[in-house]
């Protein structure tokens, strides 16, 4: 029997060189339907129900967008053209390039107000963050009354500043200030602290811890998020308070203390209704803060260029300031242990 009659019949099957190369072209089976259509050069394409979702979503947001975009990314834009002009608000802006940085950089009063900013920086941020933590602690007693502790503790962070700076200037009156009247009792002479420069930034920086109860309302949602677990083993373990208190609830409140850092430090730069109200950058600039200087420049002088340009390089500090801090938060920032 031949080997077509074997295989079926069919002519050149068993034939050496038959297939592809011998002329015969492999047919392609049939395609799978694609009926979401997301094969459409190589790039997937988003189905009805996804495109009705994606503008829900952008509807949603849309206020955001709009806010962000008007509020915060045309302000910016606008501040660094008008910093690159003299520019009264009156007037046409006149193009000069970089003069009005050379010129702050040059400035004395810049540098004064740098020094002071810093200054009050390095003080109160470190001092605001011992007394919230401390503040936190107290809030987080497991006392009966323990909601009437937190609700005081937090009551003078309501306080406007521009009231609680009203209310500072009285307390320090060196005729009838209850702080001279308190200090008199050791002996020591009533005085003008606010007319003083070595004692001008300590009121305000002294003032300024009024406002912890937001921190410290911080510091507590971390507290309660630390597993009571840890605590328990610590203390079987024979850990004292001081111990539990330096190996858990430091190393695991490390992330809430990077956000009181960063929000302090924002704050800190930008601090300027307390001086502008007690001393109006006195005495001898020794209250001239880098934002007072710049309201000056722009609202007082009528210098609206030189002004942005001490915007932009303020916006330039907060955003190197805030990038080092994070890039140094590696190093003790824990982000571990969670509440479970």
């Amino acid at each position: 029997m031949s080997a077509s009659a074997t295989t079926g019949g069919t002519p050149g099957a068993g034939a050496p060189g038959a297939g592809p190369s011998a002329g015969i072209t492999p047919q392609a089976g049939p395609r799978a339907p694609d009926p979401e259509g997301t094969r459409t050069s190589g790039r997937k394409r988003l189905s009805g129900r996804e495109k009705r979702n994606l503008r829900m979503g952008l509807l949603f947001i849309s206020p955001w967008i709009i806010g962000v975009l008007v509020f915060v990314i045309y302000p910016l834009i606008y501040s660094f053209v008008i910093s690159l002009t003299q520019y009264s608000g009156m007037q046409t802006p006149t193009f000069i390039g970089l003069q009005n940085y050379v010129s702050a950089i040059a400035d004395p009063l810049v540098r004064t107000a740098v020094g002071n900013t810093a200054y009050y920086m390095a003080i109160a941020v470190p001092l605001g963050l011992a007394i919230a933590l401390l503040l936190a602690l107290a809030m987080n007693r497991n006392v009966r009354e323990v909601a009437l502790y937190r609700t005081l503790l937090y009551l003078p962070s309501l306080i406007p500043m521009f009231a609680m700076s009203f209310i500072f200037i009285v307390f320090v009156n060196p005729q009838f200030g209850i702080v001279n009247q308190f200090l008199g009792l050791f002996g020591m002479p009533d005085t003008n602290l606010l007319g003083e420069p070595r004692y001008a930034k300590l009121v305000m920086i002294i003032m300024a811890q009024l406002g912890a109860g937001n921190a410290a309302l911080i510091y507590l949602a971390g507290l309660r998020n630390i597993p009571e677990t840890l605590y328990e083993a610590a203390r079987i373990d024979g850990a004292s308070r001081f111990r539990q208190f330096l190996s858990i609830t430091i190393p695991l409140l490390t992330p809430t203390i990077l956000f009181n850092l960063i929000t302090g430090v924002s704050g800190a730069m930008m601090v300027f209704t307390e001086a502008y109200i007690m001393t109006n950058g006195g005495p001898d600039n020794s209250t001239l803060f880098y934002m007072l200087y710049l309201y000056r420049n722009a609202f007082s002088y009528g210098q609206l260029g030189y002004a942005s340009a001490l915007a932009v390089l303020l916006f330039l500090f907060g955003m190197l300031l805030a990038g080092l801090i994070y890039w140094l938060s590696r190093r003790f920032v824990n982000y571990d242990v969670s509440a479970g």
